[in-house]
């Protein structure tokens, strides 16, 4: 059911920003009285579909195969390479008949409307939601480094991040994501402030740990399961007790009680635990991993918020403050991705192995149906893919975008057959695009 779940809502999402990206396309194309041959989701390769219909012209349906969608504009080298149209002479409802300025605008409408989209969605969760923070002030006890590539990096648990580079970390949730597009990170360990240097291939390091996140919050050790094997399995601890101390030593957060179990292996200790607002004292053992055969009970932010441990803010918005919040809010996201993609492109950063395909889409949306979660999703990869197609690769929007300016700049147009040789450049680019992001997904599943 979860799967099916995840399925459902990246169709949904895919569905969504194909139409409105190519009703982008569709709408200054009949604008300017442009013949729209077809209107498709998914391709209808090989001319199979699983639904059409005919309507002024123009022929709306679902193709099978589910890697995109498209129009196929009348007199454009497109999608269909329909070499025979382009064959006879240009009509006055074809796209190359149009002036420069018309068929840009054309080729701009869909990252136009992506974009459009993304702020709209933005906009519409200000409003709705508001935005609810862990200012990053409030981290008193600083946080719990989670994998051990934080460790590498330098980092330990309690340490406070106070900026990265020369950037002052404001939310909590913004830590790891800085970090990793970061040169340096300052914190403060128990009142010394330090600098530690990022390397280069920090992001590299991320993927082949095959960790999501190395920085958590601190939580208390909460007893969340008991081991059938665990050799405490009869010494009375029960579950939602919670390890207040051992042999004496005081914790308040988990991570403080793994570096002491390491160091008493194999021996019989003595643990303080709280139950129901009382102090009980347990005689438990450590088998030789360091471990005592127990879950941790699962804390989601809204639990440690009611034990007083964090203080969440939410900030609420009018309807006329909810415009410049989603406008900067839909700024920061896309500045984020530009920079995930130019770490893409440096091939010294690693950052290409990480690369996903429909694989990896699917997987970020949530196992039970979240409309919050679905419509930030949403206007997240609507904005990348705005930025997508804007790349300059002939058979993207980017591509054509890039020979009709050139054409407008130097008032010369490139011919119909150098066109078509592009198009078959960017087709063999996107395939081979396509085949690495998807095979990154296949390779991360087998691993």
């Amino acid at each position: 059911m979860e799967l099916f779940i995840k399925i459902s809502q990246f169709i949904l999402s895919l569905s969504l920003l194909i139409v409105l990206h190519e009703f982008g396309h569709y709408l200054p194309a009949k604008l300017f009285k442009i013949r729209v041959e077809k209107f498709y989701l998914f391709f209808d390769a090989w001319g199979k579909k699983l639904f059409s219909f005919k309507k002024g012209g123009t022929e709306y349906g679902i193709g099978w195969l589910p890697l995109g969608g498209y129009v196929k504009i009348s007199g454009m080298i497109d999608e269909s390479m329909d070499k025979e149209q382009m064959k006879k002479p240009p009509q006055p409802w074809e796209f190359r008949s149009k002036p420069a300025w018309q068929r840009l605008i054309i080729m701009l409408g869909g990252v136009t409307v992506n974009f459009i989209l993304a702020i709209a969605i933005y906009i519409g969760m200000a409003y709705a939601y508001g935005d609810k923070f862990l200012p990053n002030e409030n981290l008193k006890d600083g946080v719990m480094i989670t994998d051990s590539i934080g460790y590498k990096l330098g980092l330990k648990d309690g340490d406070k991040i106070l900026r990265v580079d020369a950037e002052r970390i404001k939310n909590f949730s913004d830590i790891q994501l800085k970090i990793l597009f970061g040169k340096t990170v300052t914190i403060d360990r128990q009142g010394t402030v330090t600098t530690l240097d990022i390397p280069n291939n920090f992001i590299s390091q991320i993927i082949d740990a095959d960790q999501k996140h190395f920085i958590g919050l601190r939580y208390p050790f909460v007893i969340g399961s008991i081991s059938k094997t665990s050799l405490n399995l009869d010494s009375g601890l029960q579950l939602k007790d919670q390890i207040i101390a051992i042999n004496g030593t005081p914790i308040s957060y988990f991570d403080e009680a793994s570096p002491i179990l390491q160091k008493l292996k194999g021996q019989k200790i003595t643990v303080s635990v709280k139950r129901n607002g009382q102090t009980k004292s347990l005689n438990l053992i450590i088998n030789d991993k360091g471990k005592i055969g127990v879950g941790l009970y699962p804390f989601s932010f809204a639990d440690l918020e009611k034990l007083n441990l964090y203080d969440f803010k939410t900030k609420e918005y009018s309807l006329a403050q909810s415009f410049p919040a989603g406008l900067h809010k839909s700024k920061d996201k896309m500045m984020d991705y530009v920079k995930q993609l130019k770490a893409i492109f440096n091939p010294s950063t690693g950052a290409y192995k990480g690369v996903g395909g429909f694989i990896a889409i699917g997987s970020i949306f949530p196992s039970e149906w979240n409309w919050q979660a679905f419509w930030s999703i949403t206007a997240f990869l609507s904005l990348i893919l705005g930025v997508m197609n804007l790349l300059p690769i002939p058979a993207l929007d980017g591509g054509h975008v890039m020979f009709t300016l050139f054409e407008m700049i130097t008032r010369k147009k490139p011919s119909d057959k150098f066109l078509e040789y592009a198009q078959i450049v960017g087709f063999v680019i996107l395939i081979a695009l396509l085949l690495f992001a998807n095979g990154n997904d296949i390779y991360k599943l087998f691993r």
